[in-house]
């Protein structure tokens, strides 16, 4: 036990969140040339990476469904201090930087990280099976979020454009806050089985019942590193934002692409994750993960923006526009029929990645 502990403290993983969160302080506030942003590039992969590996720790530690929040809240809670800090420093531009990145999160999760959990599931194991009630909940609850606070705003006619009033920003950052509590409880108490990765027969499975799980220190170690991790790897994607706005800008696409240049970035340790469960056919832990995120994104960034409006001068523009509902409408529809049955293929992957497509051709070519 000693050597292991040994091994684990002077692993790359213990090693890498900690020279992630240096470089941020080192190159923090500054202006970088060509060759430390590619070394940050560098870093900032091994940050995503060290952060799925600690994250995966402590899910082992607490079992599920109960790991499954630690990444899906933690990268949540970074990713709206990373919104908030642009739309401080961003001036009149970042008016729709929270929509941006919200709905980029939402189409990222339901369709990016669920079409890749079930295609390698069902390539590697034939079938992607899951439970449909948990899987079915937690897409309902992702809808009603979205359409809430994302869609509303469009239609609503206190203000002038897609944007709400205070009353119904509050109302909006309260109902959010009471779906996203109501469910975790859901998730972690009274329900907890539907969360369980399931048999083909519908029993569920303890996945982690021949595995060594680790010790409470090195839970502890990794919880703490996995913050580390998430705030360097936010850090550093700030720190690298300058870079992607001009590169967003070269490539000819509109200013909201930084919003999903964000979530992609953001969202990498949880789709890592998830991958890594889909291989080893644990398909409920990976849409666990893809639906938990997409919930907490809406759930946690909606309210704190709600009070940060306190502060923020300008619009708050959250209402989407036409293209981006047909797509989020037709998100829904497919993840309800795919949900349902309680299995998957390869085609139903499939069919999510195109849609993920869709929405990355669609954001850069409007």
């Amino acid at each position: 036990m000693v050597a292991s502990n040994r091994s684990f403290l002077w692993s790359w993983t213990t090693v890498m969140p900690v020279v992630a969160l240096a470089a941020l302080g080192l190159t923090w506030g500054r202006k970088l040339p060509l060759l430390p942003i590619v070394l940050i590039a560098l870093v900032l992969a091994g940050a995503v990476l060290s952060a799925v590996h600690h994250a995966e720790v402590v899910a082992h530690r607490v079992g599920e469904p109960f790991g499954s929040l630690v990444l899906a809240v933690a990268v949540t809670v970074i990713e709206v201090a990373l919104i908030v800090t642009l739309m401080v420093s961003g001036g009149p531009e970042s008016a729709s930087l929270a929509r941006d990145t919200v709905f980029a999160a939402v189409m990222i999760t339901t369709n990016g990280i669920v079409g890749i959990s079930l295609l390698l599931a069902s390539v590697r194991h034939g079938l992607a099976v899951f439970n449909a009630e948990g899987t079915g909940a937690a897409l309902a609850t992702v809808a009603t979020l979205a359409t809430l606070s994302l869609v509303l705003p469009t239609f609503t006619t206190s203000r002038p454009g897609p944007e709400f009033s205070p009353s119904q920003l509050a109302f909006a950052a309260l109902a959010s806050l009471v779906l996203y509590g109501v469910f975790v409880s859901n998730q972690t108490v009274r329900h907890r089985d539907f969360f369980l990765p399931v048999t083909s027969t519908g029993a569920v499975l303890d996945v982690d019942e021949h595995a060594a799980s680790p010790t409470t220190r090195q839970a502890g170690i990794s919880f703490g590193l996995l913050l580390v991790a998430l705030v360097a790897v936010v850090g550093l994607a700030k720190v690298e934002s300058p870079a992607i706005e001009a590169g967003v800008r070269a490539a000819g696409f509109p200013p909201s692409f930084v919003g999903v240049v964000i979530a992609l970035l953001v969202l990498a340790p949880e789709t890592l994750a998830a991958a890594n469960n889909a291989r080893r056919n644990r398909v409920q832990t990976s849409l666990n993960l893809a639906l938990g995120s997409a919930m907490a994104s809406i759930g946690l960034t909606i309210p704190t923006i709600a009070v940060a409006t306190i502060w923020l001068d300008g619009p708050l523009v959250l209402g989407l526009g036409p293209t981006q509902m047909v797509l989020l409408a037709l998100t829904v529809v497919v993840g309800v029929l795919t949900v349902v049955p309680g299995r998957a293929t390869r085609l139903q992957g499939a069919v999510h990645l195109v849609l993920l497509a869709a929405f990355l051709f669609l954001a850069a070519n409007p």
